[in-house]
């Protein structure tokens, strides 16, 4: 049983960067899928697919490289915690490596990143900072 679903996620992002893997797969949810999809739409990520099976599914993501074969994620981090949740308010929304990398931040109007968030003009749980 995992405590910590996300954390999962980027760590396995994390461990097939170091090993340069073309892709990831990681156990599919609903929350996962819509990270993925801000990714990709923020080009982290060439492309995500899920891939139906006989439990939950499984969300395949496809890493995106520089032509000198550097990945273009070069931080993944986990913010908010079962043991403590980070929050913030729409006027305090993060910058995140001066604007380089985004916060990934789950809200009443659903999953977005900190430039979604300030273009809706919500706040929320911030759960990753990926740079």
């Amino acid at each position: 049983m995992l405590t910590d679903p996300i954390a999962d996620m980027l760590t396995r992002m994390r461990n097939a960067i170091l090993i340069k893997s073309e892709k990831v797969d990681i156990p599919a949810s609903k929350m996962k899928v819509e990270i993925a999809k801000i990714l990709k739409e923020e080009g982290f990520i060439k492309s995500y697919k899920i891939i139906k099976d006989k439990k939950q599914g499984i969300l395949r993501v496809t890493l995106k490289y520089t032509p000198e074969n550097e990945s273009v994620i070069s931080g993944l981090k986990r913010i908010s915690k079962p043991g403590r949740r980070v929050y913030v308010g729409k006027s305090e929304v993060p910058h995140v490596m001066g604007g380089v990398g985004i916060a990934i931040i789950t809200t009443p109007k659903g999953i977005l990143s900190d430039k979604g968030c300030r273009a809706e003009g919500v706040g929320g749980e911030v759960l990753c900072y990926i740079w």
